[in-house]
């Protein structure tokens, strides 16, 4: 009877330790699960591919499927609202969207990976201008990713085809470029994401080379921190970058399939997720951007939907 007793007490005692660990885990967690949205198809709320996302002027989520060829827009709770570009002849069309960014008035600019035309749009989505195209010269782009509008009003686009960072005005005006292939300080393989901080700083996930760099608005490379691997704070093919209102940095991995905070100087402060469809694990993660309120949105490209996940 005793040996039962005491049998009985150590199953409570271990019942109530792995509640109160689990409770704690939960509680200290970096992340909460917000929303999670989506599935494949090519109707409207489906993906076949997601890239990368900006806010428009009236706060909703533009989101880029390379494969459906459109821009979807959605509240930030998920609902969508409606989608433009697509296939098909015209200015307005797209063929492989990627990068998108968001002006001050609103204008939207979307990358054409395989055109290397970048289009222009009004706040109400409608086509008013095309620049660029593809090509290797000044002004010209090859299979443009993720891209981003800084405080200043320039265009900074991460060109993955010619390892640099090409900026234009919001007229279209080429202004210059950085960047060439190679793994120096300074040169790029394959760049996929190129994000301003609240100093015009500009972030390259320099995606071959499995690292962070950044630089000043000129181009002048500033410092860079990672290398390859999957202990906290290497990379496995970091593609998205989304920079806070305090400036610190998330980057998404491709092939680590997680999300890793650091600060503006490169200091880890902690990393989630693997590969998995459950809620906060994510396949072939590709953009993400954050709100003002800290709501972290990611690309689960593989698992054709997005989550929105709060973050500390």
């Amino acid at each position: 009877m005793v040996l039962k007793k005491k049998l009985i007490f150590f199953v409570i005692f271990a019942i109530l330790i792995c509640s109160f660990s689990y409770f704690y885990i939960e509680k200290t967690k970096p992340y909460k699960i917000v929303k999670v949205w989506g599935e494949k198809g090519v109707g409207d709320g489906q993906f076949r591919y997601i890239e990368d996302f900006a806010f428009d002027a009236k706060g909703n989520l533009l989101v880029t499927d390379a494969l459906n060829s459109t821009v979807s827009v959605f509240s930030t709770d998920g609902v969508f609202i409606t989608k433009f570009a697509g296939k098909g002849k015209g200015n307005k069309y797209m063929e492989k969207p990627e990068g998108i960014a968001v002006a001050k008035d609103g204008s939207i600019f979307v990358a054409d990976y395989l055109s290397g035309y970048i289009k222009k749009f009004n706040a109400n989505y409608q086509h008013v201008m095309t620049f660029s195209g593809f090509g290797q010269r000044p002004g010209e782009t090859s299979e443009s990713e993720f891209m981003d509008i800084c405080s200043n009003g320039h265009l900074v686009i991460a060109e993955a085809g010619n390892h640099r960072v090409s900026i234009f005005d919001e007229n279209g005006k080429f202004i210059h470029a950085f960047g060439e292939y190679g793994a120096e300080q300074g040169n790029f393989n394959r760049p996929e994401a190129a994000k301003c901080d609240s100093e015009d700083n500009i972030y390259v996930a320099d995606l071959a080379n499995h690292r962070i760099q950044v630089f000043s608005k000129d181009g002048a490379f500033i410092r860079s921190w990672g290398e390859e691997g999957i202990e906290p704070g290497q990379f496995r093919r970091p593609a998205g970058i989304a920079i806070d209102k305090n400036d610190n940095i998330y980057v998404s991995e491709i092939s680590n399939n997680r999300i890793q905070k650091f600060d503006k100087f490169g200091t880890l402060k902690y990393s989630f997720g693997q590969e998995g469809s459950l809620p906060g694990e994510f396949g072939n993660i590709h953009g993400i951007i954050i709100d003002d309120a800290d709501n972290l949105y990611v690309a689960d490209t593989a698992n054709n939907r997005i989550q929105k996940i709060k973050v500390k």
